[in-house]
């Protein structure tokens, strides 16, 4: 596998359809069944995201699945379906769906999901080649859909709560994601960094100042590195790690 000569680290080019399809299912898994085990007054309470119970949060990742359809629309038929109609849109979509009953709010979050999968799965070859735009704006293939989902339901499963943590995500979707956060970070604003995983991996990341070396685990170098708990992520002499702005 080559290495991206900005963080070191593998390619995000290298990340195939198959594995993102492979992580989305697996993530769908993950989320599901730690949803599964919460009950309903657990989605009442506060996550760790700024503002956002487990209700709004399992609404995101209901309204995230829609969007995604909608990009998958747009690859199939070349007619441009966006995301969301617009930012704000999408965060009355959320608040008005963590306004549901909890049941409600499961089987919508379910359904979007399913549906979703059964869209991609729809997909001819020249359709995943088709140019869609994102959220933020990036032009990306219909390639880029299953791995954006990927994100979303792997991250989200431990932001509900529910005992899922980043060691619980497999390992090489970890690699992919560090690789996919450090090309994004290297393009913004923020200190610069040099990751190692104590198991293999280095990844590099512009910024101002010298570089910090920082050491930990893929789990906890990609909880660091997408703005979660950065325990086990160490710099030099054992101090902590910096802060990071913010990731999407």
């Amino acid at each position: 596998m080559s290495e991206d000569p900005m963080t070191g680290g593998p390619m995000t080019g290298d990340r195939s359809r198959a594995d993102s399809l492979r992580w989305t299912a697996e993530g769908t898994t993950i989320f599901f069944d730690a949803l599964a085990g919460l009950p309903d007054g657990r989605l009442d309470e506060p996550t760790a995201l700024p503002g956002w119970s487990g209700r709004h949060l399992l609404a995101h990742v209901a309204a995230n699945a829609a969007a995604l359809a909608n990009l998958v629309h747009w690859a199939r038929t070349g007619e441009e379906r966006p995301m969301y109609s617009s930012p704000e849109q999408r965060d009355a979509d959320i608040a008005a769906g963590a306004a549901r009953p909890a049941a409600e709010l499961r089987e919508w979050a379910a359904r979007a999901a399913d549906d979703l999968g059964a869209r991609l799965a729809e997909l001819d070859e020249r359709q995943w080649k088709a140019h869609v735009r994102t959220a933020q704006g990036r032009t990306v293939t219909a390639e880029e859909i299953p791995w954006m989902r990927a994100r979303e339901v792997m991250v989200h499963a431990v932001d509900l709560g529910a005992g899922v943590t980043f060691d619980d995500l497999p390992a090489d979707f970890l690699a992919a994601l560090i690789a996919d956060i450090a090309a994004k970070r290297a393009a913004a604003p923020g200190p610069a960094l040099t990751l190692t995983a104590t198991r293999g991996g280095t990844w590099r990341i512009p910024g101002s100042g010298d570089p910090v070396p920082l050491t930990g685990t893929l789990a906890g170098l990609a909880a660091y590195l997408s703005g979660r708990d950065a325990g086990g992520v160490t710099g030099e002499a054992g101090g902590p790690p910096p802060e990071l702005p913010r990731w999407l």
